[in-house]
C-alpha cells in the first residue's frame, strides 16, 4: 500500500524558532521542510544507509515557499507530500504543512531534488531500486489533484500596478504642494 499522500512526518514549533512577531520565523519554514523532505527520502528509498553504501547524495535545485497562516510556538504540525513528477536524476515533489490540531493550511514547500554522486558532484542516475520505488509511488500520486501552488511565480499583477500608478503623480514622487 503506497501512501498518497505520503503523511508520516510530525514536528512542534519550537521556541527557538520564534522570530519578533512571535510567530514561525521564515527561516524556520525552510528548516522544517528539510525535516519532511528527510522523511520523504526515507520513505522512498535514499536513506543515509543507502546514502552512505552508494557514495550519493541530493543537492536542492530549486525550492518555493508559500505562507498561508501563521504558526505559534507549542503549535503540532502535520506535513504531506506528494510526488509530482521524476525522472532518472531528479526528483520535483511538494509538502504541505497543516497546523495539526485546528487542520488549516499554513505553509508549502515546492522543491526540486538532484541526485548526485559524493565522488564527482555531479548529477547521477539514481538506483533501479529508487526508480522502481518513485514509479509506484508516481501511480498513486498522478491520481491526486494537485495543489494550486504548484508551479507559482512570484510577482506582481502588471494591470494593478499600472492602476496603483495612476493614481499618485508618479513613482516615489512626494504629494503635490497646496498652493
Amino acid at each position: 500500500m503506497i501512501d498518497a499522500p505520503l503523511d508520516r512526518y510530525r514536528d512542534v514549533v519550537r521556541p527557538e524558532w520564534i522570530d519578533h512577531n512571535r510567530h514561525l520565523n521564515v527561516g524556520y519554514y525552510l528548516v522544517v521542510f528539510d525535516y519532511a523532505t528527510d522523511e520523504f527520502f526515507r520513505w522512498i528509498g535514499l536513506d543515509a544507509t543507502h546514502r552512505r553504501e552508494r557514495a550519493v547524495t541530493t543537492f536542492c535545485l530549486e525550492a518555493h515557499v508559500t505562507y498561508h497562516r501563521e504558526v505559534r510556538e507549542g503549535d503540532p504540525l502535520r506535513f504531506t507530500t506528494l510526488l509530482l513528477g521524476h525522472d532518472a536524476k531528479r526528483i520535483h515533489y511538494i509538502h504541505e504543512m497543516y497546523h495539526a490540531q485546528e487542520g488549516y493550511l499554513a505553509a508549502t514547500n515546492e522543491l526540486m531534488s538532484l541526485h548526485v554522486s559524493e565522488a564527482t558532484r555531479r548529477s547521477a542516475p539514481m538506483a533501479s531500486e529508487i526508480l522502481e520505488r518513485l514509479a509506484r509511488i508516481q501511480a498513486a500520486h498522478d491520481g491526486l489533484p494537485r495543489p494550486p501552488q504548484v508551479g507559482r511565480t512570484i510577482g506582481l499583477d502588471r494591470r494593478a500596478a499600472v492602476v496603483h500608478a495612476a493614481g499618485r503623480r508618479g513613482a516615489g514622487a512626494p504629494p503635490a504642494e497646496a498652493g
